[in-house]
Parts: C-alpha cells; structure tokens; sequence
C-alpha cells in the first residue's frame, strides 16, 4: 500500500466495495495516529470524549462486567469503561501504531498498581477471542472501517455471554436538512483541510472520514444488520443533532 491510502479515484465510488479496504483503513491510521486525538479534539469541539462517556452510560455497565472494545484506537473509550469501575477491559485495534499511542497514554495517566486496559492487536472480523467471554463489546467510530460489518457482528455475538449487550458509537446523517447542510459542508470543506493539515497526512485520511460516511449504512439499516447478527433489543440514541448515534443490543 503506497503512502497515499485514498485518492480521489478511490472515494469516488463507496470505498466500502474496495476489496482491499482494509488495507487502506490500516495504512491510513498508521499514518495519523499521532495526532489522531489532537484531530478529534478539535474537529469535534471536544465533543468525541462527550460522545464516548455517553456510550458508556448507555452500556449500563456493572463492576462484575468484562468489556472488549474492538477499534479501540488510541483508547479513549476502553479508558472510559475501565474509569467507570468494570471488572476488565480489553481494547482491541490491528493498527499497532495506534496501539502504542494507547498504551504510551495509559502509562502516564495511571500508576503500575492500578488497573488497566489490555492493549492487544486483532481484527474485528475475526477476534482470537474463545466464545462467550465478555458481557459488552463496544466499537467507536469503527464499524464502518471493518472490512465486513456482518462478519464483525457475528463475531460480537459469538463473544458476548447470554445477556451480553453490544454498543455501537458511530457518525450519523442529521435528520433535520439543515442542520445535515451545515455538518455536510464542516465535514467536507472546512474539515478535510484542517485536519490533513494538522496531521501532516498524506493517506487521504480526512478524505476518507466524510465519505466513508456518507456511503456507510444509515441508522435504520446497521439497526437490522443487527438484529440479522442475531441481537434483540436494539435501541438507538442520537447525540448532537444527530451529527453521532449510539445503537445497543442485546444477546440472548
């Protein structure tokens, strides 16, 4: 894969038909994951960590709960459901560069006594992970870079124990038409400028980001590829006018 993931040819169609998008996803956040979260700070209005937490309040985690969180990136989420006191968190990413951001952050924040996060590289369609193992499995801002979403949900079903929820944090398309102008011109114009500036990036990352959204599933339709996957109880909640939304699932 050459230094440059997405070019103009690729985005042109859905980036999500490429057969080697994965290969692209991976080289791309290689190529920006030090300053993946000075990006999302600023181009979310710190409004990403506001998201995560919500998602997991959403989980209604307990203290006997095990979470994998799958995507996890640099790991701002995994952090989240481990400061909201579960028995363990795993975070899992198959980009090792954002996996050493994770863990470079979570040896400063906390002390060598205190719980952690377990960083471990994997990919989502195909965990190293024995069934039912986990009571949540959680995926932000990732599930539309996966090679196959209903590969990688079947994966999270078969992981979770009986009761087990799965929580999506994901970037939606406004209802309102708007409030869908405004967050269409931000995400197109203003913010693949900014941040492809700001992470010095020359894989087309910030490209990508809008694109990748607006050709991913709709709200309605990763509800049903859920509940194909096998899940019950699925509910969704949409944050800040609708620009995100968490979906949450059950297993039974």
């Amino acid at each position: 894969m050459s230094e440059t993931a997405w070019q103009e040819q690729s985005l042109a169609s859905n980036p999500h038909e490429l057969g080697d998008k994965p290969a692209r996803v991976k080289a791309m956040f290689a190529s920006i994951a030090k300053r993946y979260d000075l990006n999302n700070r600023v181009h979310s209005f710190g409004l990403d960590q506001v998201w995560r937490r919500a998602a997991v309040r959403f989980a209604e985690v307990t203290a006997a709960d095990d979470v994998i969180d799958v995507a996890c990136g640099t790991g701002d989420l995994a952090e989240a459901f481990l400061a909201a006191g579960v028995r363990s968190v795993r975070g899992i990413d198959f980009t090792p560069e954002m996996l050493e951001v994770a863990r470079m952050k979570a040896a400063h924040k906390r002390k060598p006594s205190a719980a952690q996060v377990e960083y471990t590289e994997g990919d989502a369609t195909a965990l190293q992970l024995p069934d039912a193992c986990a009571d949540v499995v959680s995926i932000a801002f990732g599930i539309r870079n996966v090679g196959n979403t209903p590969q990688a949900l079947g994966e999270f079903h078969r992981i979770l124990r009986p009761n087990g929820r799965i929580v999506i944090l994901e970037f939606s398309q406004p209802s309102n038409p708007f409030i869908r102008a405004a967050n269409r011109f931000y995400t197109h114009t203003i913010m693949p400028c900014t941040a492809t500036i700001l992470a010095r990036d020359k894989s087309g990352a910030y490209r990508y980001l809008p694109r990748s959204v607006e050709t991913y599933l709709d709200r309605e339709a990763l509800a049903q590829e859920v509940r194909t996957a096998g899940f019950s109880e699925v509910t969704q909640k949409t944050l800040t006018f609708g620009t995100c939304a968490i979906t949450r699932a059950v297993k039974h």
